[in-house]
């Protein structure tokens, strides 16, 4: 299975991101699945890729042009695909994916997880669709989903087509 996983190429503030990243990293590679990412060498989207790589996973990066000159890339991953623009990286992310994993990460993140969610609701995508709500951090996404749902923007069907997931575990189940 193609997992693609959105998130930030920060390390975030606390080292528990990196330890689960590393734990979601291990699964993926020990699994046999493959890793579709944006494809940088920093941060937690470094760590993520390494951590498939170390569990004998293979790694997919996609990444603009403007990173790779910047020299962002992950040099030791199974494959780069370069792309013209961030709208084209989205694309690929979607495309390549068989499921979708949002872990902690900034607006990109959020961007590109709601993309799916979008997607999903219009039927035009019946994947996977996880966030990976590591120690309550997308609750108020959660939560303002459930508004959406109550206000009537959001059919409950939808709603329940995303799944908030608190750790590595959950997730291997959800997918397995």
């Amino acid at each position: 299975m193609n997992i693609t996983v959105y998130l930030g190429s920060a390390s975030g503030n606390h080292p528990g991101y990196a330890q689960e990243v590393i734990k979601l990293g291990t699964w993926i590679g020990k699994s046999g699945h493959r890793l579709i990412y944006g494809g940088s060498r920093i941060g937690l989207m470094g760590e993520l890729a390494e951590a498939v790589l170390q569990a004998g996973g293979e790694v997919i990066g996609i990444e603009p042009g403007f990173f790779v000159d910047s020299c962002l890339q992950h040099d030791g991953i199974t494959q780069l695909i370069v792309t013209e623009t961030m709208a084209e990286r989205k694309e690929k992310l979607i495309a390549y994916g068989d499921a979708y994993i949002a872990f902690p990460g900034g607006t990109g993140t959020l961007e590109e997880i709601s993309e799916v969610m979008s997607q999903v609701r219009l039927g035009h995508n019946d994947k996977p669709c996880i966030v990976f709500n590591l120690n309550g951090y997308y609750e108020p996404l959660r939560q303002m989903l459930d508004v959406m749902v109550r206000e009537g923007f959001l059919d409950e069907e939808s709603r329940s087509s995303f799944l908030f997931l608190p750790d590595v575990e959950s997730i291997a189940r959800a997918l397995e």
